[in-house]
């Protein structure tokens, strides 16, 4: 059972930043993709980020230019730059197998954007 492990979230001001990381606990395994989403309250969760094995990215319109992502393996990244209180959510990571979702939700990490 693959189990991934979201940290890095926290408080910040507008404009901020923080780097998320998703790193699996536990396990090894082979993922041609690894994704970034999150949920706000009230919302659906949502797709973020998408990173392949061979590095091809993918981002919502949302955050184009000032979130990426990144991977070192199965462990993946999210720097999240120029926060808006409109990023405040719960971010999760997953990660896919030829389309096959490899872990159950995990709790994810809180990011919460206010002055």
């Amino acid at each position: 059972q693959v189990r991934l492990v979201e940290s890095g979230g926290g408080l910040v001001q507008p404009g901020g930043t923080l780097r998320l990381s998703c790193e699996p606990s536990g396990s090894i395994f082979n993922s041609d993709v690894m994704n970034w989403y999150r949920q706000a309250p009230g919302k659906q969760r949502e797709l973020v980020a998408t990173i392949t094995s061979s590095g091809a990215t993918n981002y919502a319109d949302s955050v184009k230019g000032r979130f990426t992502i990144s991977r070192a393996k199965n462990t993946a990244y999210l720097q999240m730059n120029s926060l808006t209180p409109e990023d405040a959510a719960v971010y999760y990571c997953n990660a896919f197998l030829r389309g096959t979702r490899l872990s159950d939700w995990g709790q994810g990490t809180q990011v919460t954007v206010s002055s």
